[in-house]
């Protein structure tokens, strides 16, 4: 079956990057400069990443109209700040548009990139992540990820795990759901996408949500292809 595939599409926040670390990284010295040395930089990612889907949720429902994550990350850390009895008026617009942009700024997993070139010799390489187009293109060109494409739910117009996320990024690359393979660290994910037609691929990372992680340790279906990263994926693939 693995034969007709065509193309490559991955999940990017904890497959592709490490958005904990990164996140974390960037908050550290705003919460260092409001005399918040008490919150962890990392329990501060988590309870940002925590109003992810919940956001999402709410386009998803039709509550809201498709929003871009740019706007809803932006609200989300506001929500988290205030959480913290910190008031985000206290920072300004500029300060909180820059951290904000943290997770335009996350760095790959060790070895994403050099497993990602090696795909991309026989397939056709993009994300289809929730992140926005902006956000993929600057995280993209900052760590030297090589897509051929940026795709993902602002193309389609649709958070996974919608159908649409799925079905419509096959249909802009012109092949059938099955020559379409989703890369995922995260099995929910690909039981969506295979719910949808597509071929599965399971990558481990087992410390996206550091070491205390106890979710996504292990592939929880027969996925078409498991592997440990992107090379391991790259050998298995014959590339």
């Amino acid at each position: 079956m693995f034969e007709q595939v065509k193309a490559l599409v991955f999940d990017v926040f904890g497959t592709v990057v490490d958005w904990r670390e990164g996140v974390a990284r960037e908050a550290a010295p705003v919460l260092a400069e409001l005399d918040r040395r008490d919150i962890d930089p990392r329990a501060f990612a988590d309870a940002w990443r925590k109003r992810y889907q919940p956001a999402m949720e709410e386009c998803r429902s039709g509550r809201r109209a498709w929003t871009r994550l740019d706007v809803l990350h932006r609200e989300n850390l506001d929500g988290v700040l205030r959480d913290h009895g910190i008031d985000p008026a206290l920072l300004g617009a500029a300060k909180l548009d820059a951290l904000n942009k943290a997770w335009h700024r996350l760095d790959p997993w060790p070895e994403a990139v050099a497993g990602l070139t090696r795909l991309k010799r026989r397939f056709i390489i993009a994300p289809l992540s929730n992140g926005n187009i902006a956000l993929m293109t600057n995280m993209a060109k900052r760590a030297g990820i090589p897509w051929d494409a940026i795709l993902g739910a602002e193309v389609v117009q649709a958070y996974k795990p919608q159908p649409e996320a799925y079905l419509r990024t096959a249909e802009v690359l012109g092949i059938a759901p099955a020559e379409l393979c989703l890369v995922a660290a995260h099995n929910n994910d690909l039981a969506a996408a295979r719910q949808c037609g597509l071929q599965t691929a399971f990558v481990t990372r087992a410390a996206e949500h550091g070491a205390a992680q106890t979710t996504d340790l292990v592939a929880s279906e027969a996925w078409d292809v498991v592997a440990e990263d992107f090379q391991d994926l790259a050998h298995r693939l014959g590339v």
